[in-house]
């Protein structure tokens, strides 16, 4: 296991990062002021987290990916645990993300990592998202927002 920052964003870290956020324009636009770092075994690329500062000593997970074949393995674990202990060592205070309401894995994750739920934004990815997405047999509408004060 390794995890460390990317230099330079490949086809597959693209490919990981819209598995997680159809939206690439978005991804684009994040990427440009985020720090993105990738969990590699055995030399290949399986995992990526983009940290973004939206506040001053607030830092948000915008984007947290493994691949398929390599999920409920822990490297998602690893990747958040990773990113508190770099929020921690920056200084960060807080440590916020954002995943669908129909994300049942996913939020499975952020709890038990010691995120609490903050808040919903209704119709998140009705509003942002031009098709729609279908997530355990449910369309997507809501973003739930979850942090972790360090």
């Amino acid at each position: 296991m390794c995890i460390k920052v990317i230099q330079e964003i490949t086809s597959t870290h693209m490919d990981l990062l819209l598995s997680a956020d159809p939206n690439e324009s978005l991804i684009i636009d994040y990427l440009k002021r985020a720090a993105c770092f990738e969990y590699r075994l055995k030399e290949q690329v399986v995992g990526v987290i983009v940290l973004l500062p939206t506040r001053p000593k607030t830092l948000e997970i915008v984007n947290i990916a493994v691949s398929s074949q390599q999920q409920n393995q822990g490297i998602g674990e690893a990747l958040l645990r990773y990113a508190l202990t770099f929020a921690q060592e920056q200084a960060y205070q807080t440590v916020e993300i954002g995943t669908g309401s129909t994300s049942f894995a996913q939020l499975y994750l952020y709890q038990k990592c010691g995120f609490r739920m903050t808040g919903i934004d209704r119709d998140f990815f009705l509003r942002h998202y031009s098709n729609e997405i279908i997530e355990n047999k449910l369309v997507l509408k809501d973003m739930v927002r979850l942090r972790i004060d360090l």
